[in-house]
């Protein structure tokens, strides 16, 4: 974190302390009951204590909590909804896998799941589509990911939690924060949806809300990135036309006119199909949204052929400008991760792995703050550099992907100097280990740099474009099939 943005994080925690209603009541009424660690508070509950406090049950809450909760802290994560809870963003990367292992969740994982080999890109403007099998990356040991219903995943991670001896809360959303200034934490008041208030005093606060950004909307904090910008919408399907033999789990994106299309399939058969577009063409919409998204993929033809045979089993669902970044990761005793923090377009799957990485490194300097303050300054850079490390790698590829002369490097990779096997190796996620695939993926940004320069027509004409499509668009978001 810079200087200038740790100075801005004290000084919101200190405006947070200024509008403090008081001293905190030290009593506590209620119980905790529970078996399996998966703890409810009593209604009755007035303040409640805990060591850390995470605020979102998904996955960079669930496994924050589950590795502190291991080293003894007293945590609790408040999740607003009940799992198990639909969410977008099916679609893991191989990298995922020894998170799940080290989590305990590996089996589970692979019970739920659809075995992904790798991914698959098509192009209206190549002749042929190409296949990148995470096997032929520059580590071979993570040879595949999976597919997987989020609500089913999330809710493993969840109970995870439980187990290991994290308090959970369902159905209860956070409506207030007062920083208390100093080392006295926090205290949080969150309603139930039974009407009933919860309140905690806090030692430390950690926000995985997700989209809903808690601190960063409190703050003032979150920002549109001003590099990128699209909407998504999406459905699910049920006899879409798979891939066949081991390549069935592959995702496939398509790039069609108007951005990407994503197509995952699922392990109960259905698939999920969506559209990632600039903000303009869902505003451009005057028609009910499940209609809208038939119409958009009827613009890609190699999609549509995919789901000739194919039925809608849900309604289309639709989420505007979603690329975002808030200005500070932390404070001097809150964190934001995962998508708290930050979100990119989803065309790489690298949400839910840069959600879990980042938390793992939020548990390590957490964990530093309580016990052995003398080690936290360096956990903490340590998380900065996590946080922010993963985010830039992907997002020089995202800017890119749609540009012509990216395409045709995804459409032709050739492995000199062994940049296809770093190209795989960013696809799966293998961005933060020892593998030395760097030197090779600058070798790739200037194959790229150097392809644009002599096709700099082309070049200049997709800048163009590109500035036009990002332009800042008032959408409102659709509701469910409307």
């Amino acid at each position: 974190m810079s200087h200038a943005a740790e100075q801005a994080a004290q000084s919101h925690a200190a405006q947070s302390h200024a509008t403090s209603s008081g001293a905190p009541n030290a009593s506590i009424d209620g119980a905790f009951a529970g078996a399996d660690g998966a703890d409810q508070i009593s209604a009755a509950a007035t303040l409640l204590h805990c060591d850390v406090l995470i605020v979102g049950g998904g996955p960079a809450g669930s496994t924050v909590a589950t590795l502190l909760a291991r080293k003894g802290h007293q945590v609790t994560v408040v999740e607003k909804a009940t799992h198990p809870r639909f969410h977008i963003g099916e679609s893991l990367l191989p990298a995922n896998l020894p998170l799940f292992e080290a989590l305990g969740v590996a089996d589970e994982v692979r019970a739920i799941g659809m075995k992904k080999p790798g991914a698959e890109f098509v192009s209206p403007w190549h002749e042929h589509k190409q296949t990148f099998n995470f096997c032929d990356a520059w580590d071979k040991s993570m040879p595949s990911a999976y597919q997987v219903r989020r609500a089913q995943f999330d809710e493993i991670l969840f109970r995870n939690a439980a187990k290991a001896g994290a308090t959970t809360l369902e159905a209860c959303r956070i409506h207030t924060i007062d920083f208390l200034g100093g080392d006295a934490g926090a205290r949080v008041t969150g309603k139930r949806d039974d009407g009933t208030e919860v309140i905690w005093q806090t030692r430390f606060l950690v926000d995985a809300s997700g989209r809903d950004t808690l601190l960063g909307n409190r703050f003032k904090a979150k920002v549109k990135n001003p590099r990128h910008a699209s909407s998504a919408i999406y459905g699910h399907f049920r006899h879409a036309q798979r891939n066949e033999g081991e390549a069935a789990g592959n995702i496939t994106v398509f790039w069609f006119e108007h951005g990407w299309f994503w197509f995952i399939p699922l392990a109960d058969g259905t698939t999920s199909v969506g559209a990632v577009v600039w903000p303009y063409y869902l505003k451009s919409r005057t028609k009910p949204l499940n209609e809208f998204l038939r119409d958009t993929i009827a613009m890609c033809p190699a999609l549509l052929l995919r789901l000739a045979q194919a039925e809608q089993v849900a309604d289309a669902e639709a989420t505007g400008n979603f690329a975002y970044v808030c200005d500070h990761l932390r404070g001097p005793n809150y964190l934001m991760v995962g998508d708290a923090y930050t979100f990119v377009d989803p065309v790489f799957s690298s949400g839910v792995m840069l959600a879990m990485n980042g938390a793992f490194a939020a548990a390590e300097a957490v964990d530093a703050w309580l016990v052995d303050p003398a080690r936290s300054k360096s956990a903490f850079r340590r998380f900065d550099k996590v946080m922010l490390h993963g985010p830039r790698h992907f997002s020089w590829f995202i800017y890119r992907v749609t540009n012509p002369t990216m395409r045709d490097l995804f459409m032709g990779p050739r492995n000199f100097l062994r940049m296809k096997e770093a190209l795989l190796s960013v696809l799966a996620g293998d961005i933060f280990g020892r593998t030395p695939i760097w030197a090779s993926v600058l070798a790739f940004k200037g194959m790229y740099y150097l392809l644009s320069a002599l096709n700099l027509g082309r070049t200049l004409e997709a800048a163009r474009r590109r500035r036009v499509n990002i332009r800042s668009v008032d959408a409102a978001i659709p509701q469910r099939g409307e």
